[in-house]
């Protein structure tokens, strides 16, 4: 570890929107740094009621989805910090001194020490991590990922004071793409700011047999599979590529889509599959454990994401690093990942035909899944979190 000897003394107090998904992976990568590490995870106390009313976009509100107490460092603590909210604009306004105070609240109950703040996202954790940094006197971190650097601070005059409030609070900056450097570079920011792209855990996603993952999840051995992950949203572009899929299977009729995610769109989507006589060809999975995400990335034919705009998606690394084609949308930083035809293929956002397409090409494409694989190596968390670790060193 040689310069980062020291860091294994200090202990780091990570602030999260979730325990999940690629923040969880940044943390576990980033603990073993340091001698202790606590996560306080938001959570809102209102979603519970999803495990007795099917309200769709709770499903990724509620405390086992946000938390996923699988594979925790030894040395790292998950606490949740439960904020009562309703999940509509006007509240969402409000909810960075309450996250304050949560956060505060959780670190006297639990008598957490730190050395450094880490925040994930810039609202609200990224607020309460400024908050916390001027009142112990710490260090403090703040990655932005998506739509807190890219929308967010451009909504209004307020919203652009709270974030550059966050951004120039922290000692370093970390955002995923350039394409989110860019946005922040608009912005009266002074802080430093490190690009690094989210990345995808080796020990879980690499090339597995597609026939026995899809015996394990009951898919179809003589179908051509297309994959999807992501919430239910209308960021995620789901409209477009059920769009994109009535002219997939006009040429192709051995096809099926499997979307898999919840939210907010369930409902609609399901309608517009229906009405387009989709059904034998485009199915919602609902949304799934991380840990079974592995099993359908491998067996899939083509990975695709449709997204209207991204920060720099971990299904992006996580499907290349099973050594899956990715096909998608230049948004974000995906472009910067996306680098050659030898590893996926691109088209605008909101094009279901380029996407029609460019879905149409893959499945006829002969790919070279070990040279996706070997491509994929430079983005596994433990490459990252050197980086990352180095960044901590630099304020000590």
């Amino acid at each position: 570890m040689g310069a980062l000897l020291s860091l294994s003394e200090k202990k780091a107090l990570f602030l999260l929107q979730s325990y999940n998904n690629f923040q969880k992976e940044s943390v576990n990568s980033t603990c073993k740094y340091f001698s202790e590490c606590s996560a306080l995870v938001r959570s809102n106390p209102i979603s519970e009621i999803y495990k007795y009313i099917h309200v769709p976009f709770l499903a990724t509100f509620k405390m086992d989805y946000k938390i996923d107490l699988t594979n925790i460092p030894s040395n790292l603590k998950v606490y949740p910090t439960p904020i009562f909210y309703a999940p509509i604009d006007s509240q969402y306004k409000k909810l960075g001194d309450k996250h304050f105070d949560a956060a505060e609240k959780s670190i006297k109950d639990n008598k957490i020490e730190f050395d450094i703040v880490h925040s994930h996202f810039t609202w609200s954790s990224g607020y309460a991590g400024a908050k916390l940094k001027e009142k112990y006197d710490v260090p403090f971190v703040i990655t932005g990922h998506g739509y807190d650097i890219y929308d967010l601070p451009f909504k209004s005059a307020e919203w652009t004071e709270r974030i550059e409030y966050v951004l120039n609070t922290a000692d370093s900056i970390i955002t995923v793409s350039k394409s989110n450097l860019a946005c922040i570079q608009k912005l009266n920011v002074r802080t430093p700011i490190h690009v690094l792209p989210n990345g995808y855990r080796s020990d879980q996603f690499y090339q597995m047999d597609m026939e026995k993952c899809r015996k394990k999840l009951g898919l179809p051995l003589d179908k051509k599979i297309i994959v999807a992950v992501g919430n239910l949203l209308k960021i995620k572009g789901h409209r477009y590529l059920i769009e994109a899929m009535a002219e997939v299977v006009k040429h192709r009729s051995n096809v099926v889509c499997f979307i898999v995610g919840g939210g907010a769109l369930e409902k609609k989507l399901n309608e517009q599959i229906r009405k387009a006589g989709l059904q034998d060809h485009v199915k919602l999975v609902g949304s799934k454990l991380h840990g079974e995400i592995p099993l359908w990335m491998n067996a899939c034919d083509i990975f695709v994401l449709p997204s209207l705009n991204e920060g720099n998606p971990t299904v992006m690394f996580e499907c290349l690093g099973c050594g899956k084609p990715f096909v998608g949308t230049r948004v974000g930083g995906v472009p910067e990942i996306i680098v050659s035809e030898d590893y996926g293929l691109l088209t605008d956002p909101g094009n279901s035909t380029g996407l029609a397409e460019n879905i149409l090409s893959a499945l006829d494409k002969k790919w070279d899944e070990t040279k996706i694989k070997e491509y994929s190596a430079q983005f596994t968390w433990a490459e990252i979190a050197k980086n990352i670790a180095q960044i901590y060193e630099d304020m000590f």
